[in-house]
């Protein structure tokens, strides 16, 4: 069982065109989406991997719904090829496989993450600045 950064990034690769072809539907993205967050709940605790998928999902709501879109579509695809692998069936490693089984799924959500790091610090910063504006009073004029 040889998981390696290059062989997930290699599934990404291949998964960017069924990716771009489902962003055209916000429908089918929001359900790939609600499908990675209840298999992810199987996935025993992975470190600071697990901890940015969430961040990976808000970013791409944030897409689908043009709340953000300050980010390529490659780095969208790359991020939804990630989360159609996570949630098919066609895994390099059996998820039902003791321990191992969700290593490959772990290895594709770290290279997308790898891959996307700089747009994914972006987005935060965006989201954050949001956040901060929605809790100041407003002014008065």
């Amino acid at each position: 069982m040889d998981i390696s950064i290059e062989k997930a990034k290699g599934v990404l690769e291949s998964g960017l065109n069924e990716a771009k072809e489902l962003l055209k539907d916000t429908g089918k993205v929001d359900e790939l989406l609600k499908k990675a967050e209840v298999k992810l709940k199987d996935v025993p605790v992975a470190g600071s991997v697990l901890a940015d998928v969430p961040t990976m999902i808000a970013m791409v709501k944030g897409y689908i719904t043009k709340s953000y879109t300050e980010v390529s579509i490659k780095v969208i695809a790359t991020m939804v090829a990630a989360f159609i692998y996570v949630v098919k069936k066609q895994d390099l490693i059996n998820d039902d496989v003791a321990v191992v089984g969700y290593l490959d799924d772990i290895a594709i959500l770290a290279a997308a993450f790898m891959l996307c790091e700089p747009e994914l610090k972006a987005f935060v910063e965006w989201r954050d600045g949001k956040a901060a504006e929605a809790k100041e009073p407003e002014k008065e004029a």
